[in-house]
């Protein structure tokens, strides 16, 4: 795949600015060189950071927002190819896998740009105070400045569409640090960016690692930072960033549970998909299937048989359904995990590829049910009650999300006010989301919200105006 024409360098002023140090980017199936992309020295900050701080004094109006994010829309629309093989090789997404991380960032772009026309306050109503006759008073949504997002290499596209999207809607302008995994990606958005309108300074991309990281929340400039990762580096970013807003959204140890009277066929396919989709390199991947112990048979045959027919190797053949993992260190760090485990399938490595594994009750205590996995492994554990379930998933230090398959109606609302997570999903895995729900957790799974509708009031303060002495 040629990628010759892709901006390279760092992004700003709807153009690319190279630098003298590169990092490379790896096919990561085949690990090869797709192409060598600069990184952001202290230059490209400064003047990155100088022309988002003039946009602030000049930011379009909300109905001129949404009409580039619609632009932006249209433009990965129809670049829908070009997206879907850079997507595949430099984050090894199957076809079917990079197809829906862009149908999904399609609709994020359009639901930012339609809460972009409907940011508004309230009116508040100071006639009902004793003391508030003759005044009346208004809330303003306003921007908060500069936005800061790192993003993840696991969703190198929708995820920073609701970073950026959201940012862009309320009116701010946004400095990102996309993975250095799968900068491609983002590079490929920023284009799309300029070409819909986007004025200088609106949107700037800086590549590279950790220590451009590190300086971007050393700048006092920006106002807010949103972070999608691991927990220790956004504990750490969160400490960094002192009285600033921060949006985290942290690790995971996703539980999904399958009661007995749960329709067994549709919960074991839909678990399948949400152990093994992109190499189970998702937060809400399910780590912890726990199964009631009457039906635990019945659920193992069904879910093993959906699991052993999944087609595993190069993501750009149509028809495969598991790729490679980010790299062959994390390939490593999961089999080395897997060391010791009673396995039903799996455990296999080729390089960055390992197979969808099942790991059959591990014992309390274990890495695989104390550290995240995030890889292609789920555990199945048999369950007595809910009781069962509910202490298991309370237990983890995280609490992102949960799923629980039953019908009977006292299940379903008992976990739902028992659950410690952010998100409790019934009849679906732990790993179900609409891009328009609010999407976060508890614990040391973070704190905030995607979601345009919600990451927009974050991503926006509240200012209240009032006037006295009116005559009526």
């Amino acid at each position: 795949m040629a990628v010759s024409d892709i901006w390279t360098g760092s992004i700003y002023a709807n153009q690319s600015h190279p630098g003298d140090v590169t990092f490379e980017v790896l096919d990561k199936y085949h690990l090869t060189p797709l192409t060598r992309v600069t990184t952001a020295n202290a230059t490209h900050i400064e003047e990155a950071m100088t022309l988002a701080e003039r946009y602030g004094a000049r930011v379009p109006s909300a109905y001129a927002r949404y009409e580039i994010l619609m632009r932006v829309r249209d433009l990965v629309a129809e670049r829908r190819d070009r997206f879907q093989q850079v997507i595949t090789s430099e984050a090894g997404f199957p076809i079917n896998d990079a197809n829906g991380e862009i149908n999904r960032a399609l609709q994020t772009l359009a639901l930012s740009a339609e809460e972009a026309k409907r940011l508004a306050g309230d009116v508040i109503p100071f006639d009902g105070a004793p003391s508030g006759g003759g005044r009346i008073g208004f809330t303003l949504r306003v921007p908060l400045g500069t936005v800061v997002a790192i993003t993840p290499f696991n969703a190198p596209l929708n995820t920073v569409c609701h970073k950026v999207g959201p940012a862009f809607a309320a009116g701010n302008a946004v400095i990102l640090k996309p993975s250095d995994k799968t900068p491609l990606t983002s590079a490929l958005l920023a284009e799309c960016f300029a070409e819909a309108g986007a004025p200088n300074g609106a949107i700037a991309v800086l590549q590279g690692g950790v220590k451009v990281g590190q300086a971007l929340l050393a700048d006092p400039r920006p106002a807010f930072y949103a972070f999608t990762g691991s927990t220790a580096a956004g504990a750490a970013i969160h400490a960094a960033a002192g009285l600033r807003r921060t949006q985290m959204e942290l690790g995971s140890i996703a539980g999904t549970i399958v009661m007995d009277d749960a329709d067994i066929k549709d919960a074991a396919q839909k678990c399948v998909g949400a152990s093994f989709r992109k190499a189970g390199q998702v937060c809400t991947s399910i780590q912890m299937l726990m199964v009631h112990e009457t039906v635990l048979e019945d659920f193992k045959e069904t879910f093993l048989a959906g699991a052993k027919a999944l087609t595993v190797g190069n993501p750009a053949e149509p028809g495969v359904d598991v790729g490679p993992m980010i790299s062959v260190a994390a390939a490593e760090r999961v089999a080395d995990l897997l060391k010791d485990e009673p396995l039903l399938i799996g455990g296999d490595r080729s390089n960055a590829v390992v197979s969808p594994t099942v790991i059959n009750s591990p014992k309390t205590g274990t890495r695989a049910l104390t550290e995240e996995i995030f890889g292609p492994v789920t555990c199945i554990i048999p369950i007595a009650s809910l009781d069962d379930a509910v202490s298991r998933i309370n237990a983890t230090p995280y609490g992102l999300a949960s799923g629980l398959f039953t019908d009977r109606i006292k299940d379903a609302f008992k976990a739902a006010t028992q659950l410690k997570v952010g998100g409790i999903h019934i009849n679906e895995t732990s790993s179900s989301r609409v891009d328009l729900m609010p999407y976060g957790g508890t614990k040391a799974s973070g704190f905030g919200h995607e979601g345009p509708k919600y990451a927009v009031r974050e991503m926006s303060e509240e200012r209240l105006v009032t006037f006295s002495g009116l005559r009526t």
